[in-house]
């Protein structure tokens, strides 16, 4: 198996393969998918599978583990949009960014939830995501707290596993079956609950601070 083909002609196989085998979880679920339908979507042999993936399981995983990354670096870029003119504003933006993406990936994100039951290393990928994700929301409710716009009391920790796991939750429910919620409305509510969560009652500006040495 050639995890990391050496050869542009080798590494768009994989490639290939990768997006096939997307498909086709995609369609099929991960049980009922075969590594011959993968192999024929990708319109390679059946044995060149095997050059680069030792089964279907370690496709999928690698799979399940670049969609991750992809959900987490969305969030990553929403979060950084320093131009919004106020925390909620910056909320909202993150949180349609986040849930726009997940739709977008919603049928592979089906399958990686039923798969990360009983695979460990699927849940791993998953459990490492939201970890990041909590990571990064403490440290921004931190920097709220600092400026003085999100209530001083709450503990910073428990309040990005809260509210970050009901955004990914919330996103499960959106878009697994729930086909009288609405994207728009979902983000303001989402949105609403976190600037309540948070203390947040309007868009302030940040507090000024004094360059060292100013008067």
């Amino acid at each position: 198996m050639e995890s990391e083909p050496r050869s542009a002609k080798g590494r768009r196989t994989r490639a290939r393969l990768i997006q096939a085998g997307k498909r086709v979880f995609e369609r099929d679920g991960f049980l009922q998918a075969r590594i011959s339908d993968i192999a024929a979507e990708a319109e390679v042999s059946h044995g060149s599978f095997y050059h680069y993936f030792d089964s279907k399981e370690s496709l999928f995983r690698e799979i399940a583990a670049e969609v991750e990354v992809r959900l987490l670096a969305v969030d990553d870029a929403a979060s950084s949009e320093e131009q919004a003119t106020g925390p909620i504003d910056r909320i909202r933006g993150a949180n349609r960014s986040y849930l726009t993406a997940y739709q977008d990936e919603a049928a592979i994100m089906r399958v990686i939830e039923e798969v990360s039951r009983y695979d460990e290393d699927v849940r791993r990928v998953r459990t490492e995501r939201d970890d990041q994700l909590a990571a990064r929301l403490e440290a921004a409710i931190a920097r709220l707290q600092s400026e003085g716009l999100a209530d001083p009391r709450i503990d910073t920790r428990y309040a990005a596993q809260a509210l970050g796991g009901m955004v990914a939750r919330f996103a499960e429910t959106l878009f697994f079956g729930r086909r009288d919620l609405d994207l728009d409305t979902a983000v303001e509510q989402l949105t609403l609950l976190w600037a309540n969560s948070l203390g947040l009652k309007e868009n302030r500006p940040r507090k000024v601070r004094k360059a060292a040495g100013a008067a």
